[in-house]
């Protein structure tokens, strides 16, 4: 064993005994008391008739919120071990795998009891969901007491963190559990991204410029922007999960160019889940190709996440609509072909029902003139990170849209059309977080041993190598619950709860491990020469696009607590 982690405890005595069956037990003790945390929550928020009261839900946030990362934690935990049952049918369980699958568990169960984090300053406890005494010591089954001593030692954490740093040349930091298929895409684009991508990233991001069109070109030739376009329409009709492990191998390599990808799958479904046939056959062949580049044209100044609350208006004008208003942080907006445009059609109806999608068919331009079309200005939005695309605010003053391209022939169908690709949009913003954390935590242990302090390799520190490991762990399950959210979608079943959940968690773990692995950089990480100063401004938004980390929570709370209600 090598020098730059101490010599643990051999594997017998590490993994716990029987470690599947107590994971087993100890999942049930907490499915157990989610259920009783979420009868406490909801006697908090109903009104007299049992149904949800709004006010109240808002008065009640904090706990409701809790319950969302509880449900989180009762999840995440759940497809870790359904991970390692798979792999172990497989034959691929090997004492990593094994030691990140107790880990996990023993420090999830210790915090549902001893508290959440869900920010860096808000911890929710039981007692603030409404979870009688009772119901806590419940919780404390002998599987649970079990793995919480047991599960994540810092001897635990040595010994995961040798195992890791066996794998730093290899990148084997566990088995994802990926079927053959699965396995041959992430070895592409891993190829790809590591030839054409990280050489270079660092200096796109610190020059604030473009990614270079020939690189959008080769993402084009090897189906990036067509992965979920069926085959009928030019795509490839690869899923769900195929464009998960595609959006983390690309995001591993630089957020802007895993993000490429998301104005595709935005705007391939809706055309595919709102669009008409004729719109269907002219625009899907030319998005899967890369021939046309869209973006998303929704947020505008002070709505944020209240989508409803939308003021540009697209009126009706023979066969154009002309549109008026503001919209902001609209990501690669110059150099784009075709806008998935929200704007309000209803002047009468103040709510979303107003609301409508245009496909808005717009000129490319470049940082000299961004934006070369009749009817509409702009600028860039100067960012900390995801760069690459860049940001931008945009002004219509009638800029026309063919009424040909009102997404479904239907107005007022706008909101519900975006509704539907919710599920992912967040499942892909789930496995961006996923390939950020996953570069924080290569680039920490990289790092780690080969800075030298005291005659030894840094890694050797158990407050240095013990961070990596828990990257290691908490990344891991992460990565499994958004592969269960794709598959989900992929067999056609609602996953928008698990989505969400996905979302939150691989978000907050990004940030995490971005913030740890650039204190194990110490002062070198905060200069901008080293590539982890970008990786952590690249994690931080994260936890905000497509739908803000509180906005997630209040999402999954109130999705959890209808369903119990019904």
């Amino acid at each position: 064993m090598s020098a730059a982690v101490k010599s643990a405890p051999a594997v017998d005595s590490l993994v716990i005994a029987d470690l599947l069956p107590t994971c087993g037990k100890a999942l049930e003790a907490a499915e157990t008391l989610l259920a009783h945390a979420t009868a406490a929550v909801a006697q908090l928020v109903r009104d007299s008739n049992g149904n949800i009261d709004p006010a109240k839900l808002e008065d009640e946030q904090f706990a409701a919120h809790g319950l969302a990362w509880l449900a989180t934690y009762v999840a995440t935990l759940k497809e870790s071990l359904h991970w390692a049952e798979r792999i172990q049918a497989d034959g691929k369980l090997r004492e990593l795998e094994q030691l990140i699958l107790q880990a996990g568990f023993g420090e999830y169960l210790a915090q549902m009891q001893g508290g959440i984090s869900m920010s860096q300053v808000e911890i929710c406890r039981l007692a603030d969901l409404g979870v009688a005494a009772d119901a806590q010591q419940a919780l404390l089954t002998p599987a649970v007491k079990a793995l919480v001593a047991g599960g994540n030692t810092p001897a635990v954490r040595s010994r995961i963190a040798q195992l890791v740093k066996d794998g730093l040349d290899t990148g084997d930091f566990g088995e994802l559990g990926l079927d053959e298929t699965m396995a041959m895409v992430r070895e592409q684009f891993r190829r790809f991204g590591e030839d054409k991508v990280i050489p270079y990233a660092h200096d796109w991001h610190r020059k604030d410029e473009f990614i270079p069109m020939s690189v959008v070109d080769e993402m084009a030739e090897l189906g990036v922007f067509g992965l979920t376009i069926p085959e009928e329409y030019g795509g490839h009709g690869m899923g769900k999960t195929a464009m998960c492990v595609v959006s983390e191998e690309l995001s591993r390599c630089y957020i802007g160019v895993g993000s490429l990808g998301t104005r595709a799958e935005i705007a391939a479904e809706l055309i595919l889940r709102g669009g008409t046939e004729e719109q269907k056959k002219k625009w899907l062949p030319k998005l899967a190709s890369g021939e046309t580049l869209p973006t998303a044209v929704f947020t505008e100044p002070n709505t944020g996440s209240d989508l409803g609350s939308l003021r540009t208006r697209a009126v009706k004008d023979g066969d154009v609509y002309k549109v008026t208003g503001n919209k902001t942080w609209i990501t690669h907006a110059a150099r784009t072909d075709l806008m998935t445009l929200l704007a309000r059609t209803d002047p009468n109806e103040k709510s979303y029902k107003g609301l409508s999608m245009f496909l808005a068919e717009k000129p490319r331009g470049d940082d000299a003139n961004p934006f070369p079309a009749d009817g509409m200005t702009g600028g860039e939005i100067e960012v900390l990170g995801y760069r690459g695309m860049k940001e931008y605010e945009i002004g219509f003053d009638g800029f026309e849209v063919k009424a040909e391209n009102l997404l479904g022939q239907r107005e007022g169908q706008g909101f519900k059309q975006l509704m539907e690709t919710f599920e992912s949009a967040r499942i892909q913003t789930g496995a961006r977080a996923l390939g950020v954390a996953q570069c924080a935590l290569e680039l920490g242990l990289k790092y780690a041993n080969e800075r030298v302090q005291f005659g030894k390799p840094i890694y050797s520190f158990p407050r240095v190598h013990g961070k990596i490991a828990w990257m290691a762990v908490e990344t891991m399950m992460a990565r499994q619950l958004c592969y269960f959210a794709a598959r989900e979608k992929d067999q056609g079943r609602r996953c928008d709860l698990e989505a969400g959940m996905a979302k939150l968690l691989a978000a907050r773990i990004a940030w995490a491990n971005a913030d740890n692995a650039l204190q194990v950089h110490g002062g070198n990480g905060y200069a901008e020469e080293y590539p982890i100063s970008r990786v952590l401004c690249d994690a931080r938004i994260l936890n905000i696009f497509e739908g803000a980390a509180e906005i997630q929570a209040q999402v999954i709370a109130r999705r959890l607590l209808e369903t119990r209600n019904s």
